[in-house]
């Protein structure tokens, strides 16, 4: 089907323009409507299906950036650049290769168990042989399972069935090929390929990146510790800080949860079919098998949870998700506030060569980087918060709504580090006002009320709080008044002398102090 927009035609041969500027200044005129648009099937415009675009795309020498251009996410697509480390460990891919994984190391665990007398301990060899069908899993490999999944209809049997293929032609293997899988149900495999792709993603990416970050901000702290700077309490002027310290509470509120994260347990079941060890014990009822399982669970650097269903009941899930969207707000909260001191000109942008701020005002120099990382924690908590209230619920012993949810974690925790990495590249481009932060400070002396009516306070000057309030509120007030202020106060002399030190550039308490300590308070790399 061929689509033709006969409005450029329209628009050529018409010379009544679509908005008559006239009419709509002048309501007496009647307002001239531009022609209805139309549209028309011809041959001048072609709208190529899904297929031949990728098809064109894979043929291609630039076919890596075309194929880039049919994703239907933007993190395979725009963004895959700055994502891709995901893509080992959260894909389908990665997916299929902890099941191998799992799958594998089930086998050789029943090797180890003395009672199971069909699979004798395997030799060096045919152990080396097993282990090395997971350390070489290539993408051919997951091709050739996929491939047996069309047929099964079944994505874990086809695990199964791809690994008495590799392992067939290996005589002491192929003596006990039906001992994969053996007493498992789906998602004794699922479950924990589910938690290795989380810990994986989490210890490789993810840490690293939150760890970057939280760094990047804590040198903020210190290197601007002592840049005083006017405080906006309700957006209105406040008792100064300094930079430093605000950045310093952004760090350690984030190293908090970061370190929530590190001590979240991740967990694995492999209980069988309702969490019973049912096939299992009708088997070998003379084996421990719980025991067994736990062994199994915890050589894979999991804590079991012995009390289970079919699945893994998602708790620690929900619990990671909600920790991991808690770090995102509090990132939102800093890039908002980035955002705030750019527009108020604390900060200046670094320009690149090249970069366009505005596509019609030439003067912009935008803070993108902010602005997309929000944007994107905003997407990934929308996910995060959904997979925490959904994964926990299952109806009676399995439903299998988890399933389709679990494969969309790599889309949470993409644009979770697309937030992370936005935001680093924009702490990397501010350069800092200081004569801006200075000109705020010396407009607004009405700051220094607070100081000077609690010292009041001290000496039983009476009603304080209302003397000051009534000099300082709705009042435009300068150094002048403030020290003319001072200097009538029935106060000693030397707490009058103190006061008339003060300036809104050193009322900063122990602002400095704070943000130079800043890395006694961070929980980072554990």
């Amino acid at each position: 089907m061929e689509l033709n927009f006969s409005s450029r035609a329209l628009l050529a041969n018409n010379k009544t323009p679509f908005f008559n500027l006239t009419s709509l200044l002048n309501p007496s005129k009647p307002l001239s409507l531009p022609p209805r648009v139309s549209f028309s099937v011809s041959s001048s415009l072609k709208l190529m299906t899904s297929k031949k675009v990728i098809a064109m795309a894979a043929t291609s020498p630039r076919n890596l950036e075309m194929s880039s251009l049919t994703t239907l996410s933007p993190l395979d697509g725009r963004y895959w650049s700055k994502v891709k480390e995901l893509a080992s460990s959260l894909s389908e891919f990665g997916l299929i290769y902890f099941r191998v994984l799992v799958e594998v190391n089930w086998l050789l665990k029943l090797s180890k168990i003395p009672e199971v007398t069909e699979v004798p301990r395997f030799s060096k060899e045919a152990e080396s042989y097993l282990l090395g069908i997971v350390d070489g899993f290539s993408m051919d490999d997951a091709l050739e399972v996929k491939k047996i999944e069309r047929v099964t209809n079944h994505d874990v049997k086809a695990v199964e069935y791809f690994l008495k293929q590799k392992c067939e032609s290996q005589p002491e293997i192929a003596k006990v090929l039906e001992f994969f899988h053996f007493a498992c149900t789906s998602e004794d495999i699922n479950n924990l390929s589910h938690a290795l792709m989380l810990k994986e993603a989490l210890s490789s990416v993810i840490f690293p990146a939150m760890d970057e970050l939280i760094k990047s901000i804590a040198v903020m702290a210190k290197e601007y510790a002592y840049v005083p700077m006017l405080s906006r309490t309700h957006g209105q002027p406040a008792s100064p800080t300094t930079l430093g310290k605000e950045m310093a509470i952004f760090a350690v509120r984030l190293s908090e949860e970061r370190r929530y994260l590190a001590e979240t347990k991740i967990k694995g079941k492999f209980a069988g079919a309702v969490g019973n060890y049912n096939a299992h014990i009708s088997a070998y009822s003379n084996i421990n098998w719980p025991h067994v399982a736990e062994e199994f669970v915890t050589s894979l650097g999991l804590t079991f949870n012995p009390y289970v269903t079919q699945i893994e009941p998602h708790d620690y899930m929900a619990r990671l998700f909600n920790t991991i969207s808690q770090f995102n707000t509090i990132l939102v909260d800093f890039d908002r506030d980035i955002w705030n001191y750019i527009s108020l000109g604390f900060f200046k942008q670094i320009t690149k060569a090249g970069e366009i701020g505005s596509s019609t005002m030439p003067h912009k120099v935008n803070p993108i980087d902010f602005e997309n990382s929000e944007g994107n924690l905003g997407k990934a908590n929308a996910e995060l918060t959904f997979f925490s209230m959904k994964l926990p619920i299952s109806r009676m012993q399995r439903d299998l709504t988890d399933s389709t949810v679990l494969r969309n974690m790599g889309g949470a925790l993409g644009h979770s580090l697309l937030g992370y990495k936005s935001a680093i590249q924009g702490i990397g481009k501010l350069q800092v006002n200081e004569a801006r932060l200075k000109e705020d400070l010396d407009h607004n002396w009405e700051v220094l009320a607070e100081p000077i009516q609690t010292v009041m306070r001290r000496y039983g000057v009476p009603e304080p709080y209302e003397k000051l309030k009534e000099l300082t509120r709705g009042r435009a007030v300068n150094e002048e008044i403030i020290r003319e202020f001072i200097k009538k106060l029935d106060l000693p002399e030397d707490a009058k002398s103190e006061l008339l030190k003060l300036t809104p550039h050193t009322y900063v308490g122990a602002a400095a102090a704070l943000a130079l300590a800043v890395d006694e308070a961070l929980h980072l790399g554990n």
